[in-house]
């Protein structure tokens, strides 16, 4: 291998792994109806195994709610509907991304205050999971 060849195949290597995971271009979270609807995009995604998601309320620790698999068009949704079965009114939301080499990296945090939840689904909900 001469001086450029090495040179090369470090900068192949180096940008493996600055590029690795997922460039995220948004991350946003509303409150609608009784449920709390995560959006996201990337603009790239190299090596990308899943995105958890983690969410916990303003005196809690996070935990896992959902793993979402890469998409082809880069466009996520996901739907907690299980928020409005705490009693929290905001929830915090981060995004936990995992590449298939085992490097992970996290999103920023964001909130959303959920109010609009009656006080019979919250009970109803509380109930369902009582029995799952």
């Amino acid at each position: 291998m001469n001086k450029y060849s090495k040179i090369l195949f470090l900068l192949i290597i180096a940008s493996g792994i600055i590029f690795a995971g997922a460039d995220l271009i948004n991350f946003t979270a509303t409150s609608s109806g009784g449920n709390i609807v995560l959006n996201w995009q990337t603009s790239s995604e190299t090596n990308l195994k899943q995105y958890v998601i983690e969410r916990r309320s303003v005196n809690g620790g996070y935990a896992d709610i959902a793993r979402v698999a890469p998409q082809s068009d880069r466009n996520y949704q996901y739907v907690d509907k299980s928020a409005f079965k705490t009693t929290d009114q905001v929830y915090i939301y981060m995004l936990r991304i995992e590449d298939n080499d085992g490097s992970i990296s996290y999103s920023k945090e964001v909130s959303v205050a959920h109010s609009n939840v009656s006080s019979v689904k919250r009970t109803w909900g509380s109930i369902k999971a009582l029995f799952r």
